[in-house]
């Protein structure tokens, strides 16, 4: 441990949880591909089992030197904000990559995908149907985050607790639905540009939904254990707006992609 922790910084304890999180993202990874081509996925699972464990444990400890060692003083918290906003921006970059491939085949299509988008003989979704629906549960758990995030400011424990409920319902309801719809989907990543540019849009879109229920399931296990209080509840802040880029980014995903593009 820390002798002296009156000091503006975040120095961190010593922790193996970098090493074995590098280590499962390595095994996921190469799991990953192995099962692409020799359709063996039990290296791929030990790497998300080696992960998720890490996330456990890496978060406990977060955990306990931020709400029982009273280690998150103001400059600290301060480092802490500073660090996701930075993090969100890169996922911006992120998804900007997604589009401009879209935009870059869709807006001028070749001669190989029939010089028109859709490519010739891909059937689009229809987007009034599961991508409107989708598109309204991701806006309503917009509204629910920040229900749970007034509760929270004002004391209110109950109101804090059924806005995170609800948000945490309403992704795993957005979750299921995407997959539903990738089982009924008449195309597949194979099929040329379309398929590949909807796939990972949509796709890693959906990735960070699953996260960013995970975060916010996370934090209602920590308002339920009476972590949070009206001035000190980052952890919950860092979902929220984690959650909110999501919302915005299906935004553009359904105006560009299924509307636009279909």
């Amino acid at each position: 441990m820390n002798s002296h922790n009156n000091h503006p910084f975040h120095l961190v304890d010593k922790s193996p949880w970098p090493l074995t999180g590098a280590l499962g993202a390595l095994i996921m990874m190469t799991g990953l591909i192995k099962w692409f081509h020799l359709y063996n996925n039990k290296l791929m699972l030990l790497g998300m089992m080696i992960l998720l464990l890490t996330m456990i444990q890496w978060w406990r400890d977060i955990i306990r030197e931020g709400t029982y060692q009273g280690l998150h003083t103001k400059f600290v918290m301060k480092g802490l904000r500073w660090g996701m906003i930075l993090f969100i921006i890169s996922e911006v970059f992120f998804f900007i990559s997604f589009f401009w491939a879209f935009f870059h085949s869709s807006l001028s299509p070749t001669i190989e995908i029939g010089s028109m988008w859709p490519p010739s003989g891909v059937e689009p979704f229809n987007p009034l149907q599961i991508p409107l629906l989708n598109t309204a549960i991701l806006l309503s758990s917009g509204v629910t985050v920040t229900w749970a995030h007034h509760g929270l400011l004002e004391n209110n424990y109950n109101q804090a607790l059924q806005g995170l409920f609800l948000t945490v319902i309403l992704g795993m309801y957005f979750t299921a639905l995407q997959a539903y719809e990738y089982l009924e989907a008449p195309f597949t990543i194979a099929d040329s540009v379309y398929g590949s540019t909807f796939f990972m849009a949509t796709g890693f879109h959906g990735l960070h939904v699953i996260i960013g229920t995970t975060f916010l399931l996370t934090c209602l296990l920590r308002h339920l254990y009476f972590h949070f209080s009206s001035n000190h509840h980052f952890g919950f802040e860092a979902a929220a707006w984690y959650w909110h880029f999501v919302d915005v980014v299906w935004l553009f995903l359904y105006i560009s992609i299924y509307w636009w593009g279909s």
